[in-house]
């Protein structure tokens, strides 16, 4: 089934894009029994799994893997990352993909799997002494900004952001790789962010607010999956039957993804959560005829979502097609 999400993510663009971003993610999920693959973790103070998932940079799930609650190794998530890879470039065996993730998938395995397979990456980056070196003298000179910029009452010096670029690796990187700095100074201090790439030719400004920021998105996807889906519950005992779980609430997610996206462009329902789309036009009263050909649903005439549903039942073919 995992290579299925593959080719129902693949089979979803009409034609073959020259680049694609994948955003990888985890999200805790809590178990409440003595499932298979359960693991305590320390930080949410409970047992249950940690799923990683993989979404597009427009929205679409193209896999969920089972794993137990804890942080993804660098050989774990290499693995996975192989599979993946492979299973995307037998359909689009030419395609560029940009690897989009926070500091848990920061780690030499990685970034030695993305340069082997040609792959450009986008990572957190863990902050460390060695680091923060480098940004010693922007870090003050930024605070030093801000403060000038709040005794003169400038309006609009809520925080002030500066970014650095500069070249430095891990002792157990391979190499050294572009390390981009993003240094913040607010009123309850000065914080900085650090994120590797190989990406080249665009600032750092433009590298990180206009491409790493955007991995926050990925967040909303997860939620919208858990909350709106009830993709966290995970009861059986086995770790296959959850994982099945998991491939059913992906499938969920693409029927109320496709739903959305038949919308018009410039309308609300184009931005309409998942559970808004369900109680709106899904979970509806209906009175049922059954034809010998066909299988006719009467609404209310009182309705109130009657235009946008005959719209949608419209486009609804475009689903299949």
């Amino acid at each position: 089934m995992g290579q299925a999400m593959v080719e129902l993510y693949c089979g979803s663009l009409r034609q073959v894009p020259r680049r694609i971003v994948l955003d990888i993610d985890d999200t805790f999920d809590a178990a409440h029994g003595g499932q298979q693959l359960r693991l305590f973790n320390a930080y949410y103070d409970a047992y249950g799994f940690q799923p990683i998932l993989v979404f597009d940079a427009d929205g679409r799930l193209v896999t969920a893997m089972l794993r137990p609650a804890k942080r993804p190794n660098g050989c774990e998530v290499r693995a996975f990352l192989r599979r993946l890879v492979r299973a995307i470039r037998s359909h689009w065996p030419r395609v560029e993909i940009l690897i989009r993730a926070d500091s848990h998938y920061c780690c030499p395995e990685v970034l030695d799997f993305c340069r082997a397979e040609g792959l450009d990456f986008l990572l957190g980056v863990a902050s460390t002494g060695t680091l923060r070196r480098h940004v010693e003298a922007l870090e003050r000179s930024t605070a030093a900004r801000f403060a000038a910029a709040r005794h003169a009452a400038d309006p609009g010096t809520d925080k002030l952001r500066r970014h650095k670029e500069f070249y430095d690796g891990a002792a157990s990187w391979s190499r050294v790789e572009r390390i981009i700095a993003r240094v913040e100074a607010g009123a309850e201090g000065t914080d900085t962010r650090f994120a590797v790439t190989s990406l080249a030719g665009s600032s750092a400004r433009t590298v990180y607010e206009g491409l790493y920021c955007r991995r926050g998105q990925a967040e909303n996807h997860i939620k919208a999956w858990k909350l709106h889906l009830a993709a966290d519950r995970t009861s059986c005992t086995r770790a296959s039957a959850n994982q099945l779980r998991l491939f059913l609430h992906v499938g969920a997610y693409w029927l109320m993804w496709s739903l959305r996206s038949v919308m018009p462009k410039r309308s609300s329902w184009r931005v309409a959560q998942f559970d808004t789309l369900r109680l709106r036009l899904v979970k509806l009263a209906v009175r049922i005829v059954e034809l010998k050909t066909r299988v006719m649903l009467h609404l209310p005439s009182a309705c109130p979502g009657q235009a946008i549903l005959r719209l949608a039942l419209e486009r609804l073919p475009r689903l299949v097609t």
